[in-house]
Parts: structure tokens; C-alpha cells; sequence
């Protein structure tokens, strides 16, 4: 079944329906507005929350089972956009049914790829953020039960129990320091001083530990949609997996715009082009076009020459760079990758100009 017009509304869409809505619900609590204006604003917040029905009910019908479990975040996001507020309608007192139109904002996250991205860097580094919130936990108890010991008799109003000292533990771990609470012996301040010290280091493993994760997996991903690409040059198709690993880590992608210069006739180059998907122009006496697994430039990086030929795109292209040292890598680590590039270019030499 083909996609139908409210399951596909684009990630802008939303997000501006969303904060439009959003936008209302805030002026409705503004109490002296007029009531034509308020009645004004809830046809508005209707409005957006039919739109929001209609999309749940085609996403639904047109989601294929198959494709359920890699969309239950956005579908659960359209289900509580439209329950919740109904829910406040149904059973939520007049003053305050606007307010749960709130949950809108979840809205414009349904299709975020950072928010899929962070989904995954959660899931990896689970037990080791789990980890380090299992130390914060214990050493906020730690710091809670000592100032209590400590404080209880001097400050009975703010230390007079675990419950009320935990709240000066969270505030000095954070670093935070609102001066609700503030230790009068010295004992006292000296913990806290170990406290924050503590805070600090707890809240740098925990960046370290998302940051790590985050560069991780942006670099299993930019690997994976290399390897795609690397893998669709036929160049390259008769290498085994090694070899491959070789090529993706040297070759660089890049995507240029139809009509822009690649390189330029007489220059000196450093480094070659393989072309994945679209069509290149070399600019030569009778010009010629390449397509989608075709190479140029490579006698820069054999010979040393200067470009022979001005190269432009003619469609939009996606292209993978070779630079000179990473070829001279490459030779070394993977010199059959070398030969057949060697080999292929003086082949075409005669037979197709080269930049």
C-alpha cells in the first residue's frame, strides 16, 4: 500500500504544528484574555490535534508489521499526541484541558536522527552509565548519612534527617550550590569539600563515557555507509573483505553539485576520483562523459602529471576521494589494491582522457 498524505508530514511540518500549538497553550494561561480569543485558540489547538489524529490512523494502517518494532518510538509519540489530550478533555477540569497539549512537545523528536542516535549510544554504554550512576547514588548516601551525623544537632531545620541531608548531597554533588543549606562546622565543610570534588569526576566520567559512545557509533556509521560505497565501485568489487576494510578507511566521500568544477585542466593533483552515482564532464576536444563506477584523475597519483582535463559535474555526483599519501598507504599495506588501479589506469590511458 502506498504511503498516504498525513502518515508521510515531513519533520518540519511537525515541529510547526507542534510549536504553534505549543505557542497556544502558553497564551491561554495568560488570564486576561478575551474569551473570543480563547475560543479562538482552542479551535486552533483542535485543529492541530485532528491533524495529529488523521496522521496516527494512516500510520497506522499503512505501517508494514515488519517495520512496527523500528517505529514503536515515533508510533508511541503519535498515540500519547492525541490520547493525552483527549484524556484531558474527557475527564481533566476546564481551566486546565489546553495544558496537556504539552506532550506536543515530544512531537518534532518522532523523526529526529539525533534522538535515534542517542537511543543507540544509551544502549551501549547501559552498563557503563549505569556504572557510574550506581557510584553517584552511593556517595550521595555516603554524604547524606556524614552530614547528617554531623550537622543533625547544629542544623536541625536542614540536616534533622537522611531524607532532608540528601538534598544537600544532590546540590553539592551538582556543584550546584543554591545556599538553602550550608554546613556551619568544620568537619562539615570539609566534607562538602570532598563532596564536590567528587561531583565533578562523577559528571566527567559520565561525559566521557556519551562522548566516547557518541564518536563511536558516528564512526560505525560513517564506516558502514562507506563501506556501501566503496563496495557499489566495480573497481573494487573483486577484492575481498580485507582489502576492502583497506579502501574504506583511505577513500574519503564527498558529494559535489551539478554543475561544479572538480578539478581543473593543468593543476597539480593530488589525488583521484571514483564516481558512485551520477555523471562527470572532461572538458577535452571531444568531450566525454563518465558515469557510476568509472575513476579520473588517477595519473596525478601514478605519474605525477598535471591535470590533463577540466572535470565538472554534470548531474549532482557522489564521489570518493583517493588522496596521494593515502595511496602511497595503501600501496604499502594493500599493494594489489595498488596494481589493479595502477594496471586498469595505463590500460585506459590510450583509450579515455584523464584529468
Amino acid at each position: 500500500m502506498s504511503p498516504l498524505p498525513f502518515s508521510k508530514i515531513s519533520a518540519p511540518l511537525s515541529a510547526l504544528l507542534a510549536a504553534v500549538g505549543l505557542v497556544a497553550v502558553a497564551a491561554l494561561t495568560t488570564p486576561d484574555m478575551s474569551e473570543g480569543t480563547r475560543l479562538t485558540l482552542g479551535v486552533l489547538l483542535a485543529g492541530i490535534w485532528a491533524v495529529y489524529v488523521v496522521q496516527l490512523i494512516e500510520t497506522l494502517i499503512v505501517q508494514r508489521a515488519r517495520d512496527v518494532w523500528d517505529r514503536m518510538p515515533a508510533i508511541a509519540i503519535d498515540v500519547l499526541a492525541v490520547l493525552v489530550p483527549m484524556a484531558a478533555f474527557l475527564f481533566a477540569g476546564t481551566r486546565d484541558q489546553s495544558l496537556y497539549c504539552a506532550i506536543w512537545l515530544l512531537k518534532p523528536l518522532r523523526d529526529s536522527t539525533f534522538v535515534r542516535l542517542m537511543g543507540r549510544v544509551l544502549t551501549n554504554e547501559a552498563r557503563n552509565l549505569i556504572g557510574v550512576t550506581s557510584i553517584f547514588g552511593i556517595v550521595m548516601f555516603g554524604a547524606a548519612l556524614a552530614a547528617y551525623i554531623i550537622e543533625r544537632d547544629v542544623q536541625p531545620d536542614k540536616f534533622g534527617s537522611i531524607p532532608q541531608a540528601m538534598w544537600w548531597a544532590v546540590v553539592t554533588l551538582s556543584t550546584t550550590g543554591y545556599g538553602d543549606a550550608i554546613p556551619q562546622s568544620f568537619a562539615a565543610r570539609v566534607l562538602a569539600g570532598l563532596v564536590m570534588m567528587s561531583g565533578i569526576g562523577i559528571f566527567a566520567l559520565w561525559a566521557g563515557i556519551l562522548a566516547t559512545g557518541f564518536y563511536q557509533e558516528v564512526r560505525r556509521q560513517d564506516f558502514v555507509r562507506n563501506w556501501q560505497l566503496v563496495a557499489a565501485v566495480p573497481l573494487f568489487q573483486r577484492l575481498g573483505p580485507a582489502a576492502l576494510i583497506e579502501i574504506v578507511r583511505a577513500l574519503r566521500p564527498r558529494v559535489v553539485p551539478a554543475g561544479a568544477v572538480i578539478c581543473r585542466k593543468g593543476e597539480t593533483g593530488d589525488r583521484m576520483f571514483f564516481i558512485v552515482e551520477g555523471r562527470v564532464s572532461v572538458a577535452t576536444p571531444n568531450p566525454v562523459e563518465l558515469g557510476s563506477g568509472s575513476f579520473f584523475g588517477e595519473m596525478a597519483l601514478i605519474c605525477g602529471e598535471p591535470r590533463s582535463a577540466t572535470v565538472s559535474a554534470a548531474t549532482e555526483v557522489s564521489l570518493l576521494s583517493l588522496y596521494a599519501v593515502d595511496f602511497q598507504i595503501l600501496s604499502s599495506s594493500s599493494p594489489e589494491i595498488a596494481d589493479i588501479i595502477r594496471k586498469t589506469a595505463l590500460e585506459r590511458r590510450g583509450a579515455t582522457p584523464k584529468a
